[in-house]
Formats: structure tokens, sequence, C-alpha cells
């Protein structure tokens, strides 16, 4: 049982699909996904995206579980492209007030339970950043890019060689 998904392209956006790749562009920014050419075949069919696993036998399971995973990325870069994402983090700090600036690509956490080196996360892709005391907003147009680096500065603040309990500073998920 093979079958079609098709996405609809809401206005504003403009898909474009070349050489194996899928480009969403929106007000919020530029989303590019490749695509596998062995077990799909992606085309646009004048406002929609119509997702198709290949007709061959023995890869129809494996091309229908990629057909509704692909068809979910595509989702939310749909999304994304319209209004980005946005995780919310907060520094938490009990021995030293830490602080946090973006140099490049990289966010540099300074003074992390007083650590005269700075630890350094990357920031993934389009994903931006803004301090603001205690808070910390991480802003992009991809939901891959912008998860991943906030489990990049969670890694880079991760605590060894002390207890765990004691030492709680550090940047965490804000509950909202």
């Amino acid at each position: 049982m093979i079958f079609m998904i098709q996405i609809d392209v809401p206005s504003g956006l403009t898909v474009e699909i070349k050489d194996g790749t899928i480009s969403i562009k929106g007000s919020a920014g530029t989303n590019t996904r490749k695509v596998n050419d062995k077990l799909l075949v992606v085309k646009k069919d004048g406002e929609k995206i119509s997702i198709d696993p290949v007709k061959d036998k023995t890869l129809a399971k494996p091309a229908m579980k990629a057909e509704i995973a692909f068809a979910k990325l595509v989702k939310n870069d749909i999304e994304g492209a319209q209004k980005a994402y946005e995780i919310k983090m907060k520094i938490v700090f009990a021995h030293f007030p830490i602080n946090v600036e973006v140099k490049g690509t990289n966010l540099h956490i300074n003074n992390m339970i007083g650590e005269r080196v700075p630890r350094i996360s990357r920031i993934i892709g389009a994903t931006k950043i803004e301090a603001k005391g205690t808070d910390v907003k991480l802003t992009g147009p991809s939901l891959d890019d912008v998860s991943q680096t906030a489990a990049n500065i969670r890694k880079a603040c991760k605590i060894r060689n002390k207890d765990s309990r004691t030492f709680q500073d550090g940047l965490y998920y804000a509950m909202e």
C-alpha cells in the first residue's frame, strides 16, 4: 500500500525544488532540506508539495516510513519559515555570576563556577541568540537548528567532578 502525501503551501511562502533539495522561503527566514532521492520523489504541484515514495517493491516499507518522516520535517520547515521557532533559557547561578556573549558562531559562557576560561557552545545554522540579564532567547527558522543549539548550550554547561546537588549553576530551559 503506497500512497502520496500532499502538503498545502500557505500564501507568502515560496517553495523551490532543485537538485535534490527543497528550499522554503518566508518572512521569518529560509529553510533548506535535502531529499533522499532513492526513497522519495518530491514535486511542487501548484500550491501543494507532493511527496511520493519510489515504486520499488524492495524499498516499499522504508520508503513509506521516510515519506511520513519527511512530510513532518517539511511541515516544520513551513511553520518555521512563517513564524520563527523560539526557545527560552534561564541563567542560574549560586556561586559565581555567569554571563554569556555571542562571538561569531559561538556562545561564550563566562565565569561558569569560577572558571577563568570560558566554556564555548556552537551556534547552529541561522539561530540568533539574545541575552538580557538572566534570560537567554534562541530564535530561528529551523526547529532542528534551534533545538540543537539549545542542546549544545546545555552540554557546555555540564558540571563534572563536583557534586551536582550543590553546584547547580548553568543555563536551563525556562518553563512558562
